[in-house]
């Protein structure tokens, strides 16, 4: 295994757990920041995926940290342990993507100017669709992005986002778009083992989830609403419209495997080609959507891409 970053089941000593007014004024929305290394190598923001918590993070977060990085993530507003949006503690909800961009706007004006630099920002799957978006809308400015199996579209891959939009559209319309769009059912045995096959082959890594899930029960999360994924597919479109991605002037690192069964790897090579300084990592069946989580033969390649793509792009100063 790779570095001296293998926190997983702890908050390591030294790293704060914090809180902030997201854009409404008033939400309160979970931070967690590494203290600031003597001589930083630049300063990193993570931003969790769709159901997510940044507790998953901590072991890769950490080893960023052991590399001389200023470390950073956040919760997305409604998630994790912050608060939801929907008309339940389970279902995750949000009425438009466009209230996320706004919150990871702000933050990233306050953390920027706190931080040294270069600064770089890492989104995995939703939080990699954001991240890319909010880059696309000028709404933040990395010096480098790096985003790990990005949610730029959705099951079934092989049906246009045009397509699927429209019919979200009207079942969102059919009842409350807050309600589940698919059955919550955490039997003991049988849904853990289905969704480790969707997330990871490594037991130990998504045993982790679970046990952060039992030390904080709030942070658990279940399906989305039709709502999400109305508006997840509008979100896909707009980053899908003509010129959009071509405008992206930031190198981009897409890390992304051919059988993911979450996100749309047609669309993640799709946006690679279009992006002027896009770079695309890939793997095969070894690899499952969180490849950052997954066993250490996978795990260390990534890390060790992202890694040379920073000392490319993003270099240390001084």
């Amino acid at each position: 295994m790779e570095g001296a970053g293998r926190a997983r089941r702890a908050i390591p000593p030294g790293v704060a757990e914090s809180r902030w007014t997201a854009s409404d004024g008033k939400s309160q929305i979970r931070r967690i920041d590494w203290p600031v290394p003597d001589a930083p190598r630049g300063s990193l923001l993570f931003l969790p995926g769709r159901g997510d918590a940044y507790e998953k993070w901590l072991e890769t977060l950490e080893q960023w940290h052991a590399e001389g990085w200023a470390v950073t993530s956040i919760d997305w507003r409604g998630q994790a342990l912050s608060g939801r949006l929907g008309r339940d503690g389970m279902t995750g909800h949000v009425d438009d993507f466009g209230l996320w961009i706004d919150d990871l706007a702000l933050f990233w004006k306050d953390w920027a100017q706190e931080r040294p630099g270069p600064l770089v920002l890492v989104g995995h799957s939703m939080g990699g669709h954001l991240a890319l978006r909010a880059v696309a809308e000028r709404r933040v400015s990395p010096e480098a992005l790096v985003l790990s199996a990005p949610m730029l579209g959705i099951h079934p891959a092989a049906i246009p986002s045009a397509v699927l939009h429209p019919v979200a559209r009207v079942i969102r319309a059919l009842g409350d778009p807050r309600r589940p769009a698919w059955k919550h059912n955490e039997k003991p045995q049988l849904v853990p083992h289905a969704r480790m096959k969707l997330l990871t082959h490594d037991e130990g890594r998504y045993a982790d989830e679970a046990w952060w899930r039992l030390e904080r029960p709030a942070m658990a999360m279940g399906p989305a609403s039709w709502g999400w994924i109305e508006r997840a597919l509008a979100s896909i479109r707009g980053l899908e419209a003509k010129g959009v991605l071509e405008s992206v002037a930031v190198p981009v690192l897409l890390l992304a495997t051919r059988h993911d069964g979450l996100v749309s790897w047609p669309a993640i090579r799709r946006a690679a080609a279009r992006l002027p300084q896009g770079e695309l990592a890939q793997w095969g069946r070894e690899c499952r959507h969180e490849i950052l989580r997954e066993a250490d033969p996978v795990r260390d390649s990534a890390l060790a891409t992202i890694r040379d793509f920073l000392n490319r792009n993003a270099p240390a100063r001084g």
